[in-house]
């Protein structure tokens, strides 16, 4: 079996093993929503999100956190598997399997609208704080997984960012789309010419 097929079987891993963690370590509310994110994304990035839930709270513990948690598509995986395997610095005793948490997560920590403006050594403190003995005896300490949790996290980020900035641009297009249609209706003595929809105007108009 292809190794990148066996992405989706390697996330329901320990599935039992993430959610008991994010109960035992989160309350409330937020045991809910890391529980929710777990079930998208099981095993130890699971763990490190359940663990951020409890410990730094806010987005972490959030619908927001369990949303982005489930975005992390089978092209990020593979993106960052090509990244590390094709890079001259990786280490031979250690897969892409090895480090797929800390790119998990750094991938996750780049769409936190808290850490938008944020430097990325900030941004590691709370990150460091999730990586538990559990993930570290599993995975390798901090130190040698922050290289990819800090190229995923700039990746992410700068993807959100380029969204946001493309929501923006389609808003601005969209008002002065509709202020040329008021102006025609005004300039073509249209009876119906007033500010707003009217139905000369272009189906796809919307206040």
């Amino acid at each position: 079996m292809d190794n990148r097929d066996t992405h989706d079987a390697r996330i329901d891993h320990d599935h039992a093993t993430a959610g008991k963690l994010a109960a035992e370590g989160v309350g409330g509310a937020a045991a809910g929503a890391a529980g929710a994110a777990l079930g998208s994304l099981a095993g130890p990035a699971g763990m490190i999100i359940g663990g951020l839930a409890g410990i730094v709270g806010g987005w972490w513990a959030g619908k927001a956190a369990t949303e982005s948690a489930k975005h992390y598509s089978a092209e990020d995986d593979r993106y960052y598997r090509d990244k590390y395997e094709g890079s001259p610095t990786r280490t031979a005793d250690r897969s892409f399997d090895d480090v797929r948490p800390a790119y998990q997560v750094g991938h996750i920590a780049g769409k936190n609208p808290d850490y938008k403006d944020r430097e990325w050594e900030a941004v590691e403190t709370d990150l460091q704080r999730g990586w538990t003995d559990e993930v570290r005896d599993r995975h390798g300490d901090w130190n040698a997984a922050r290289p990819y949790a800090r190229d995923a996290f700039t990746r992410s980020r700068a993807s959100a960012m380029g969204a946001s900035a493309a929501g923006v641009v389609r808003d601005t297009e969209r008002k002065i789309a509709n202020a040329a249609d008021d102006l025609k209706d005004r300039v073509d003595n249209n009876p119906a010419s007033r500010p707003g929809p009217d139905p000369t105007d272009r189906p796809e108009r919307r206040e």
